[in-house]
């Protein structure tokens, strides 16, 4: 009868920690700041690795001679270890001059902020330290040289998106990701600090600025396209880096 309960017991406490094993397989990481990602990349890709100054750790690819991040930064630091301020107020956006971020639609959800990235003003990119060491904003000629190897405007952005409509807005066409770019929408800030676009489109800053607008790339959910346009310096917009 001894050894019967024994067995049972061994049994039962196998069982919990089996139970605890997937439990613990399935929680956010002890790195606070790396939460999961639920973007759908690419399984054909074999993917590099980078981390930030914030501990982030992001997949990288390498796109015909450059190799970009393949997700939307995140940080909450500068590259010398000095924080960007947080701002989650409409009349806060709109009266910046200076650097900045904001979370898509305010939300506080980290695999959220994992997933989308947080938005940058462009001060921050100007402070030329906002890219992890080793990587910095791409330049207008490096966005076009992306642009340009894929097959132009009119059919790169199909190839740089996300595949499915798990993020992006029904019908997302084109999309393949078939270079591991994985484009996501996580729409902009606009200067009176109101958020739109999300799921619909995703833009991102790039360095070369003007004097009232800097250069970006667009990319949406009702064509391939993939365009460099302007936006004015107080929009919050998606950053991906290119490494040095």
């Amino acid at each position: 009868m001894k050894n019967y309960f024994l067995q049972i017991t061994v049994c039962i406490v196998s069982v919990a920690l089996v139970l605890g094993a997937c439990s613990k397989d399935n929680d956010e990481p002890s790195n606070p700041t790396n939460f999961k990602t639920t973007a759908i990349f690419n399984p054909k890709i074999t993917y590099g690795s980078m981390t930030d100054q914030d501990g982030n750790v992001y997949k990288t690819v390498t796109i015909g001679t450059q190799t970009w991040m393949a997700e939307n930064l995140r940080t909450t630091k500068y590259n010398d270890g000095t924080s960007i301020v947080a701002i989650n107020s409409s009349n806060e956006w709109s009266a910046l001059s200076t650097g900045a971020y904001c979370n898509c639609k305010n939300t506080e959800n980290n695999g959220e902020i994992a997933t989308y990235g947080r938005l940058y003003n462009w001060y921050a990119v100007n402070t030329g330290k906002l890219a992890p060491k080793g990587w910095h904003v791409p330049t207008f000629d490096e966005l076009s040289a992306l642009i340009t190897y894929l097959g132009g405007e009119t059919e790169a952005g199909g190839k740089l998106k996300e595949t499915g409509n798990t993020h992006w807005t029904t019908p997302n066409l084109g999309a393949t990701n078939e270079v591991g770019f994985t484009a996501l929408p996580a729409g902009l800030c606009e200067p009176k600090g109101t958020y739109s676009q999300f799921g619909a489109y995703g833009t991102w800053w790039c360095a070369t600025g003007e004097t009232n607008s800097c250069w970006s790339l667009s990319i949406g959910y009702m064509s391939c396209n993939a365009f460099l346009g302007g936006y004015p310096k107080s929009y919050g917009l998606s950053v991906r880096c290119i490494k040095d």
